[in-house]
């Protein structure tokens, strides 16, 4: 058998094509986000087999049913493991239809949670999320306990008043910062802007949300159906692994913020509000801050950072955010946000 495995170039539409029709057959699509796509090829060069990556997370898998049976799949991920260990990624996950969890788990992948009737969230690493877990429960104190998940992209006066609400509402507040780095603010800026914001609630207890609080870029939309399935599937795992969490810190309580304006967020919010009560985890759900009449939102201070409107910016940010984006650091900040094309999220 002369098959090659390499790597599909956004160029090479004829292989594009192919592997497209290969995931079709198997009810998925090509997901929007990925950075690498193996093809496997037969020696007419046709794709016979595929997988992709994103990050540090393997997905978008497909075998030829004429060749199913010949270990194909074991070949197009130990590829794909070659490539993420050349990137210097060690820790790999995975996202996976329920019926291909045990062939994953075969394979070296641990299941850390899973949505029933809808996809598995795995990791090679034995002992990966329970390690994360275990390194939480240093922080576990005593009293009520709650917990606020931000991205903070920036950190707003919104963020400052969500975080202040919910710290007068507990003796431990554990604020997870969202630690990938899909956003238009590097997550080590969003940090510092979070760590300087926050700095007078003595009772906040900050950690970086590792891999294991999924953001909805790497989140997998490739295998649901349309998009309220995806936002209810990303909302449904995300929610299983915080329950996990939740009971590591004893935490009672989770805050959110109001979303008039993201349907997304909206639904998500929704969800939420119906599943952790079930896990005797209460949901509160925080009206948004206004300035005057107007909404905080950080796709707002996103849109006037872009225009240069430094005094709607100004209105709507704590001082320590407005003295770091007036600082030269902020430059390279500032021109990417210059040059997105979109900086309003839905």
């Amino acid at each position: 058998m002369g098959y090659s495995i390499s790597k599909v170039s956004p160029g090479d539409t004829r292989a594009l094509r192919q592997v497209d029709a290969l995931l079709e057959r198997e009810g998925i699509r090509r997901d929007g986000n990925l950075d690498y796509i193996a093809a496997l090829y037969d020696e007419d060069y046709r794709v016979i087999a595929t997988g992709s990556c994103f990050g540090n997370t393997l997905r978008c898998f497909a075998v030829s049913h004429e060749h199913q049976g010949e270990g194909l799949l074991n070949q197009v991920i130990t590829h794909l493991i070659e490539v993420q260990h050349e990137r210097g990624n060690l820790q790999l996950f995975l996202y996976t239809k329920i019926g291909s969890a045990r062939f994953f788990g075969d394979l070296g992948f641990y299941e850390i949670a899973r949505v029933d009737g809808t996809l598995v969230f795995m990791e090679n690493r034995r002992d990966g999320f329970a390690r994360y877990l275990k390194r939480l429960e240093k922080t576990r104190a005593e009293g009520k306990s709650a917990a606020l998940v931000m991205n903070a992209n920036p950190f707003t006066l919104g963020h400052q008043y969500l975080a202040e609400t919910a710290a007068a509402a507990c003796d431990t507040l554990h604020l997870f910062i969202v630690s990938e780095d899909a956003s238009l603010v590097p997550f080590s800026v969003r940090k510092e802007l979070i760590k300087a914001g926050t700095a007078h609630l003595p009772n906040v207890v900050l950690h970086d949300s590792g891999p294991y609080i999924i953001s909805s870029a790497t989140f997998p939309s490739y295998f649901l159906k349309d998009e309220a399935a995806v936002i209810e599937g990303h909302a449904r795992l995300d929610l299983e692994i915080f329950k996990k969490i939740a009971a590591a810190l004893n935490v009672t309580a989770r805050f959110v913020g109001e979303e008039p304006t993201s349907q997304v967020t909206g639904l998500y919010n929704r969800i939420m509000a119906e599943e952790l009560p079930k896990a005797g985890i209460e949901c509160r759900i925080i009206p948004r801050k206004a300035v005057g009449d107007q909404i905080i939102s950080a796709s707002t201070v996103r849109k006037a950072l872009q225009a240069g409107d430094m005094e709607t910016f100004r209105r709507l940010v704590p001082e320590s955010t407005a003295v770091w984006f007036e600082s030269p650091e902020a430059e390279p900040v500032l021109a990417r946000i210059r040059a997105a094309s979109e900086v309003v999220h839905y």
